[in-house]
């Protein structure tokens, strides 16, 4: 049977398709459409507190307005104070009751559904919960401890960064013996906060106490997400052993546990979402216990326990972790913590896609636009192809030239198919063409299509990055529908340019291919329908080229 070449492009294509559509499903964390996929390794966590002995504390959360806790240590009434530091890129208010993060706002983002609000991470509101708290637990039965239920006394200072370089804020709470000053450190234009945590021992016994850091979340999804817009959100964490690890709420609202490392003396935990993620990194080779549980209704909690030893009378420690919450800047993050930049998902073909952000990023240090820098690499691309796809190209024209033959041949031997295909075989070998040449330039180009793709999705740097006109954002899709139109007008010329298939049904089809797909492209990022469009109007001119080369040589003939 004769193969054509047209119908197993458009079958490389329509296959590409599928597989970015399951992985929509599988980043947001969805059931594969492939019913053999293996999950991503989530968690399972134990529904018990830590073994070390850490309470409700370490996995409750103590938000404002919310009721008590079961099992909290109730300290007397106190009345609770927000403290809002501002600094150049980030606004965060602190509750004086536990020295909670209850509101996180980023002021160089916008809201992606919302522009006239800035990207809001941590909050608390009738949607959900999204804290970050730290607090004391003793290893062993005793008088309450400071934890994220205690009181706190703010200590008097500047509260928005002005024109200093760094602002502090300063809390203590005495319990049980313990007093523990927590010191807040906010530095121009980072998002990393250092939080120092000295412990002292002003009792007349030893303690022996523990610090955990943690991150609670709600499980509910993101606002705004669609089907054709879906992204990942959830606890992910990494050590050095067991390397970096995605987590699932629902994993952990069905089994109350999960499966993940409990024990490292490196590594972060944090809350990952599109663009975005908040990580606690505490001090590097220091042993500590890892745990994820269900805190509450639609509550999750990740978190670090780590054993500060032995604190004799009138004696201190010190323990400093960092919190970084802000973009998924990849340049950053590898930068901050070993394995923090692997929270920039780039789906299966990492491989390529890590490669290509690095290359388009060198491009953008030059033109300063990733619109143009999208175009400056496909041109990039279509040098790097272009022997492979005129290779692809001149097949084609050949193809194009002899049509009249072929047609001959299938007139022939119409009602023997066996010579037909024998015929059209030798027609292939005498005119040195290859049947599936003409599939080499798209076939070649899925995995940079799909990578550039996550690339897209991924990149907190593209977020809300213009092009010109009315591309405002190139990781969304394009709200007047311009680059999809041109997707189609393009393929309807690049079909043209094409040679006509022998059956009449599946010309139509060929028609109606580029219709049917640049419909699916109204809903994928500007940015990558963009890139389909500039490598097909590249794609056009030289196969034009070619075919006029070749017609006219057997014009001469």
């Amino acid at each position: 049977m004769e193969i054509n070449k047209r119908t197993i492009l458009w079958i490389v294509f329509s296959v590409s398709l599928v597989v970015l559509w399951n992985d929509w499903m599988v980043s947001n964390g969805k059931q594969s459409i492939y019913p053999w996929a293996v999950p991503v390794k989530t968690a399972t966590v134990a529904n018990t507190a830590p073994a070390t002995g850490l309470p409700n504390a370490a996995g409750s959360a103590a938000v404002p307005g919310a009721p008590g806790q079961a099992g909290a240590a109730a300290p007397a009434p106190f009345k609770n104070d927000t403290i809002t530091i501002t600094t150049d890129v980030m606004k965060v208010d602190i509750d004086t009751l536990g020295g909670v993060i209850k509101r996180l706002e980023l002021l160089k983002f916008k809201d992606a559904h919302d522009k006239t609000r800035n990207q809001v991470l941590f909050d608390v509101n009738p949607r959900g919960v999204y804290v970050a708290q730290t607090g004391l637990v003793r290893n062993a039965p005793g008088e309450p401890v400071p934890t994220q239920f205690s009181g706190f006394v703010a200590k008097s200072g500047p509260r928005a960064l002005d024109s200093a370089n760094e602002v502090q804020l300063v809390l203590e709470a005495e319990q049980g013996g313990i007093k523990l000053t927590k010191t807040y450190v906010f530095k121009r234009g980072d998002y990393l906060i250092d939080m120092r945590h000295d412990i002292a021992n002003i009792g007349a016994t030893p303690v022996a106490p523990s610090l955990f850091v943690e991150l609670l979340h709600h499980g509910n999804k993101p606002e705004g997400e669609s089907y054709f817009n879906s992204s990942y959100t959830g606890p992910t964490m990494y050590t050095p052993t067991d390397h970096y690890q995605k987590l699932k709420f629902e994993t952990i609202e069905k089994k109350g546990t999960a499966d993940h490392a409990k024990q490292s003396d490196d590594g972060w935990v944090a809350i990952s979402q599109h663009y975005f993620v908040s990580a606690f990194l505490p001090p590097a080779k220091m042993p500590r216990e890892i745990y994820t549980k269900r805190v509450a209704t639609n509550l999750y909690a990740i978190g670090t326990l780590m054993p500060l030893g032995a604190i004799a009378p009138g004696a201190s420690v010190s323990n400093q972790v960092r919190l970084y919450s802000g973009p998924q800047d990849e340049n950053k993050l590898e930068k901050i913590a070993p394995g923090l930049e692997l929270v920039k998902d780039y789906g299966f073909l990492t491989i390529i896609a890590k490669p290509i952000f690095w290359v388009m990023d060198q491009i953008h240090k030059v033109l300063g636009n990733w619109g143009w820098t999208i175009i400056a690499f496909t041109i990039l691309i279509k040098l790097v192809f272009f022997p492979l796809s005129a290779a692809g190209y001149k097949s084609m024209a050949r193809i194009k030239v002899v049509t009249p033959k072929m047609q001959a041949i299938r007139e022939k031997y119409k009602n023997d198919p066996a010579k037909m295909n024998q015929a059209t075989m030798e027609l292939y070998k005498t005119e040195k063409i290859n049947p599936v040449g003409g599939c080499l330039p798209i076939v070649v180009q899925m995995p940079v299509f799909i990578a550039l793709y996550w690339v897209l999705q991924a990149s907190a740097e593209m977020r809300g990055a213009p092009w010109i006109g009315w591309i405002t954002d190139l990781t969304a899709p394009d709200p007047f529908y311009i680059l999809p139109v041109l997707y189609a007008i393009s393929m309807f010329i690049t079909t043209k340019l094409n040679p006509a298939p022998a059956d009449p049904m599946q010309a139509k089809m060929m028609l109606f291919m580029p219709l049917a797909f640049s419909v699916m492209f109204i809903f994928f990022p500007s940015g990558l329908v963009l890139y389909w469009v500039v490598n097909n109007i590249l794609s056009i001119a030289q196969q034009w080229v070619i075919t006029k080369k070749f017609e006219d040589a057997a014009a001469k003939k």
